[in-house]
């Protein structure tokens, strides 16, 4: 091949790759907006099957008309009226990015593996006849390879588990990755979230190795450890002072009034 030839060749593949270069980019900016509505939809999704209020059938949105979906103060668990923070709007973890709307986690605390903690949290309810049927929690924490994220569903006594939802991990097909088997999941639904005999209100579930036994254990996924320590971890994080306990606490106190 002569000099000549080879240049143009060169040029022909330089072409073809800016052509291509800008068909992905025009692709991936382009297609964007569609990935944002389907994570969405999924989420909610996920909601609505951990509320088991969705088994696959029925359109989502509409299904998810009967949730309502709230922002609360982590601190303290108090609801933030939507003029301050519309839940609409409200990107719980992109909020992370911010010291003013986060707080770094101490060792100690940091049960879960979060590092940041974000200071405002969405919860979603379910009334029935108007009085709280159901609510479901957003749950994350680190597993073996990844953060798991999650939601969990409580009845009305804020203690019962409805159903729990593992939406995104990163974790080994068939051990850690069986956080998203239903028959895993189905293993959770009527356990008890906390001791009624326990005066400090501290979570008494547990995930433990082969079959749990009473209200309080769900069973554990053999060859899984590490993911298994992680789910449990996340639920003492999430379901304990820094988490939702002051929520559950102060949400249980109104509804007994």
């Amino acid at each position: 091949m002569d000099k000549e030839t080879s240049t143009a060749a060169f040029r022909a593949v330089m072409v073809l790759a800016l052509v291509c270069s800008v068909l992905v980019a025009g692709a991936a900016v382009g297609l964007r907006p569609l990935q944002e509505a389907n994570r969405k939809l999924d989420r909610k999704k996920n909601i609505l099957r951990a509320a088991d209020l969705y088994q696959g059938k029925g359109d989502v949105e509409e299904l998810f008309q009967q949730v309502e979906t709230k922002v609360v103060r982590l601190a303290d668990g108090s609801f933030v009226p939507p003029e301050e923070i519309d839940p609409a709007e409200f990107d719980q973890l992109g909020s992370l990015q911010s010291k003013e709307t986060s707080k770094k986690l101490g060792k100690e605390e940091d049960k879960a593996g979060l590092n940041r903690l974000e200071k405002y949290s969405l919860v979603y309810l379910v009334k029935k006849d108007g009085q709280l049927d159901k609510v479901i929690l957003p749950i994350r924490g680190k597993g073996l390879w990844s953060t798991l994220y999650g939601y969990l569903a409580l009845s009305a006594d804020l203690s019962t588990i409805i159903g729990i939802t593992f939406y995104e991990h990163g974790e080994t097909p068939g051990l850690g990755g069986e956080i998203e088997n239903p028959d895993w999941q189905a293993g959770w639904q009527g356990k008890q979230l906390y001791d009624s005999n326990d005066p400090n209100g501290q979570p008494a579930l547990q995930v433990v190795k082969g079959q749990g036994k009473g209200p309080h254990q769900v069973d554990g996924v053999s060859g899984a450890t590490l993911t298994m320590k992680g789910v449990n971890n996340l639920m003492h994080f999430w379901f304990g002072e820094h988490g939702f306990g002051p929520f559950l606490e102060r949400f249980r106190g109104v509804s007994k009034k």
